[in-house]
C-alpha cells in the first residue's frame, strides 16, 4: 500500500482552496453590490440571456433545484428578478430580471478585471487555464456516469 499525497501535492485540495480564494478576491466587490457569489453567478447567466427556464440555469451552474429554490426566493425578495410558471409548459419556473437586478450589470462590469489584476495573471493566460479547468471537470463528470 502507497502512502498518501500529501496535501500540498493533491489537485483536488488546489482546486478546492483555489476556489475559496477566487472568492474571497469577490467577496468585497459583491458586498458593495448586496450579493452572494451564488447570486451573482445567478445573475450572470441572466445577464447573458434573460428571462431563462430555472432548469437552464440549474444546468448551466450544475445545482439541483433544491439549493437553487431557495436562493432565488431570496434574490426574488430583494427584487432582483421575477419568478413566474411559463405559460406554455406550466411545471417550468421561469427567471426574468428586474430593473433593479439588470442595472448591477453596469456595477458588476470590473469585477473580472479586479480578479484578473489580483492573479497577476494576464487575460490569455487565465482564459487558458479556464480551458483547461473546464475540460478536466467534464472528463471527471463523463467518467461518473
Amino acid at each position: 500500500m502507497s502512502d498518501p499525497l500529501p496535501l500540498s501535492r493533491m489537485l483536488c485540495f488546489a482546486l478546492y482552496s483555489a476556489s475559496h480564494a477566487v472568492q474571497a478576491g469577490y467577496k468585497p466587490l459583491l458586498d458593495a453590490m448586496g450579493l452572494t457569489y451564488p447570486q451573482f453567478l445567478v445573475l450572470t447567466l441572466l445577464w447573458e440571456q434573460d428571462d431563462q427556464p430555472m432548469l437552464r440555469l440549474s444546468a448551466a451552474l450544475q445545482l439541483d433545484s433544491n439549493t437553487l429554490t431557495p436562493m432565488l426566493k431570496r434574490m426574488e425578495g430583494a427584487g432582483l428578478l421575477t419568478r413566474r410558471r411559463d405559460a406554455e409548459d406550466e411545471r417550468q419556473v421561469r427567471l426574468k430580471l428586474t430593473p433593479t437586478g439588470a442595472a448591477l450589470r453596469d456595477r458588476a462590469g470590473d469585477i473580472p478585471a479586479c480578479l484578473q489584476a489580483q492573479s497577476g495573471r494576464s487575460l490569455p493566460e487565465l482564459e487558458r487555464l479556464t480551458v483547461e479547468i473546464t475540460a478536466l471537470r467534464d472528463r471527471l463528470r463523463a467518467a461518473q456516469t
